[in-house]
C-alpha cells in the first residue's frame, strides 16, 4: 500500500469511527467527537487539524488603513472575533455531513489561542427551519467557548416566521458596543408575502425560500420598519464611532437573480455613509467576497456546508475568487473563520478554508481599490 492509499484508509477509518459517535451529543461526547472530526480531517493530509476564519477590527490607531495606494503601516490590532455561518443543518439521520461540519467550525474556534472576545454565526443554521434542526444547532453552538452572537437567515425563518428562532435564540435585530465599536445585528431576509393567496403550507413556504432561483420568490429586504430601527439606533452614535454592521444577504446588489442581493440596499447604506470607519460582514453566498462603496468596505464570508459558484455577472471587482471546488472533498471551498479588528475601526477579513491555503483581505486592500496587499488566488493548497 502507498503513502496515498495508507492516508486514505487512515481518512476513512477515522470517519467510521466518526460516525458512530453522531448519535449523541453530550458535552463529554461532543469534545471527543470534535476531536475526532479534527483528526479526520487532519488524515486527508491537505491541512492542519485547527483552521477558522478569523475577523480583525482596527480603529484609532495612528496612520490608519487608508490613505489610497501607498503601502503605509498596518494598524495594531485591537481584537478578533470569530465567524461561523451557514451551517444548513438537517436533521442528523438525513444529513450526517453538514452536522460534522458544523462540530469541526466549533472545534476550530475553541482551538484559538487566544481565543476571541466573542463568535459570530451568520445565520442558515438550519435547512428547512424546522424545529428539531434548529435545536441541534444550538446543542452544537453551545459548545462553542467564547460569547455567541446570532443572526438569522431565511432558511431559519420562514417555516415558522421565525417563532423557534426567537424562542431559542432572541431577538433578530440588535446592536451592542464592544471595545469602542458600535455593532449592529439585522434580519436582511425579510420579503414580501407571496405564500398567504395562493394559500402555501409552512413547508411548502419554506421549500421555496430554500430555492436559490426561486421562481416565486421576491428579493430580499431589511425593510422599511427596520429602517426605520436603524435609523433610531444610530442617531445616538457620535459619527466617528466605528461601525461593523452583520446581514445576512449582501448589503449591495450582486445579483439578483440567485437573490444574492438585497433590494432596499442604497437606503441602508445612506444609514450608514456618515460615519467615518463602516464594515459590512455578510453570509448567505457561501464564497469569499470582497466590496468597497463609498466609505463602506464589505466582506462575504464562507460556508461550512457548501460552497456556491460565482454568479455570472455582478461579482464585485475586489472580490479575490476562489476556483471550483474539488467535488470529491467534501471540505473544499468551505470554512470558518476570523477577523481582527484594527485600532482605526476597520477589518482584516482572514478566511481559513479548510482544504486550500489560508487567504487575508485586509482594509489597506479593499482603502487602496486593490493596489495595496494583493492577496493570492484561494487555491487549492496541493496544487
Amino acid at each position: 500500500m502507498g503513502p496515498k492509499e495508507a492516508q486514505h484508509q487512515e481518512y476513512l477509518t477515522a470517519r467510521e469511527s466518526y460516525l458512530k459517535q453522531l448519535t449523541s451529543l453530550s458535552r463529554r461526547g461532543f469534545l471527543r467527537v470534535a476531536g475526532i472530526a479534527a483528526a479526520t480531517v487532519a488524515a486527508t493530509g491537505k491541512i492542519a487539524a485547527h483552521s477558522f476564519q478569523p475577523i480583525e477590527f482596527d480603529f484609532g490607531g495612528e496612520g490608519g488603513a487608508s490613505g489610497g495606494a501607498a503601502a503605509a503601516p498596518e494598524a495594531p490590532k485591537s481584537f478578533t472575533i470569530a465567524y461561523v455561518s451557514d451551517s444548513h443543518l438537517y436533521e442528523k439521520k438525513l444529513n450526517e455531513r453538514f452536522v460534522r461540519a458544523a462540530i469541526k467550525a466549533v472545534a476550530d474556534v475553541n482551538a484559538l489561542d487566544p481565543q476571541p472576545d466573542f463568535v459570530l454565526f451568520g445565520g442558515d443554521l438550519a435547512q428547512l427551519g424546522a424545529p428539531g434542526e434548529l435545536a441541534l444547532g444550538k446543542q452544537i453552538l453551545d459548545e462553542l467557548k467564547p460569547k455567541r452572537y446570532m443572526m438569522v437567515g431565511e432558511h431559519d425563518w420562514y417555516f415558522d416566521m421565525g417563532e423557534k428562532w426567537r424562542e431559542l435564540f432572541g431577538k433578530e435585530t440588535y446592536s451592542f458596543d464592544h471595545k469602542g465599536v458600535h455593532f449592529v445585528v439585522l434580519q436582511s431576509v425579510v420579503v414580501e408575502d407571496y405564500w398567504t393567496k395562493p394559500n402555501l403550507t409552512p413547508l411548502q413556504r419554506m421549500q421555496a425560500m430554500a430555492q436559490l432561483d426561486n421562481p416565486h420568490g421576491r428579493p430580499f429586504t431589511v425593510g422599511e420598519a427596520q429602517r426605520e430601527w436603524l435609523k433610531n439606533d444610530l442617531a445616538a452614535v457620535p459619527k466617528t464611532t466605528p461601525l461593523v454592521v452583520f446581514s445576512h444577504s449582501p448589503l449591495y446588489k450582486y445579483y439578483k437573480a440567485w437573490n444574492f442581493w438585497t433590494d432596499d440596499a442604497e437606503q441602508v447604506q445612506a444609514l450608514l455613509a456618515p460615519f467615518k470607519t463602516v464594515t459590512v460582514i455578510h453570509g448567505h453566498t457561501h464564497q469569499m467576497l470582497s466590496n468597497r462603496i463609498g466609505n463602506i468596505s464589505f466582506h462575504g464570508m464562507l460556508s461550512t456546508a457548501w460552497p456556491w459558484p460565482y454568479a455570472p455577472h455582478g461579482l464585485p471587482k475586489l472580490t479575490v475568487q476562489m476556483n471550483r471546488a474539488d467535488p470529491f472533498d467534501e471540505f473544499d471551498g468551505c470554512g470558518d473563520g476570523s477577523m481582527d479588528v484594527l485600532k482605526s475601526g476597520e477589518v482584516n477579513a482572514r478566511y481559513n478554508l479548510w482544504s486550500r491555503n489560508p487567504v487575508t483581505i485586509t482594509a489597506r486592500y479593499l482603502d487602496s481599490g486593490g493596489k495595496v496587499d494583493q492577496p493570492p488566488l484561494a487555491v487549492d493548497s496541493t496544487y
